[in-house]
């Protein structure tokens, strides 16, 4: 029973399963982008935690099901749970969401996330993080070590660009999809990008900093207590890179 209410046992198992991981996407007109790293996302992430693996057509078929005849736009999330034996497809659709237009701030914390290559359920101390950042007048936790190693936001990852080079941390994180299409394109186009190591204190030496998610990608303007320049010419190459990737229909 919830809220008063008598559920039945796959909507109990969703809202209650610790064991599973999941992928989240913005839907526009019932198409997304990087549909073919979502799946290859949830099959892999599959085949490390239960060894059982669903088909495309099973998690399509979910999220047809989810969206069903006239929902066009949405936040759409796709779970694999299991508080047993046998892992259960999920599907959700919530309202879509769109970045943030304006530079953020971010908050840098010590933490880092459970088998963080892993988008697994059980966001209590992301989520934890993000309200206390936020209550501090912050838009995003930054993910760190012990020692300062920036790894990645809360929901978000994190870019630099210095010249024209897209510079991505280099320590254990998600590379969520976005970031995974970034990286794609680069390499289609021939961009430049690496991997460094990133403290709070190099972030004001680059060009720009942005964020990115199934939302899109923003400017960091702040981290911590100190402003960070916003080269738009550098984050309109950034902007630009995402826009032109292609929608996948569902």
């Amino acid at each position: 029973m919830i809220d008063g209410r008598v559920v039945g046992a796959d909507a109990a198992l969703a809202m209650f399963a610790r064991y599973g991981h999941f992928t989240a996407m913005q839907v526009r007109d019932r198409r997304v982008r990087g549909l073919d790293l979502h799946l290859a996302r949830l099959e892999a992430a599959s085949r490390e935690l239960f060894d059982v693996v669903p088909g495309p057509e099973e998690v399509l078929g979910s999220i047809a099901a989810v969206l069903g005849e006239d929902i066009r736009d949405a936040g759409v999330r796709v779970y694999i749970l299991s508080e047993g034996d046998v892992p259960h497809v999920f599907a959700t659709a919530g309202p879509p969401y769109e970045m943030a237009r304006t530079p953020q701030s971010v908050r840098s914390v010590v933490y880092q996330r459970f088998l963080p290559h892993i988008k697994h359920v059980g966001g209590f101390p992301q989520h934890y993080l993000g309200l206390r950042v936020e209550a501090e007048g912050f838009d995003e936790a930054l993910l760190t070590t012990a020692d300062g190693v920036i790894a990645e936001g809360s929901i978000t990852n994190v870019g630099c660009v210095v010249g024209d080079t897209v510079v991505w941390p280099q320590a254990p994180m998600l590379r969520g999809i976005t970031m995974q299409l970034l990286e794609r394109a680069l390499e289609h186009e021939g961009g430049r990008q690496e991997r460094r190591v990133l403290r709070a204190a190099d972030l004001p030496g680059y060009d720009a900093v942005f964020l990115a998610n199934s939302r899109g990608v923003v400017a960091v303007g702040r981290v911590d207590d100190v402003e960070l320049k916003v080269d738009e010419r550098a984050m309109d190459r950034v902007r630009d890179l995402y826009e032109r990737i292609p929608w996948d229909p569902l």
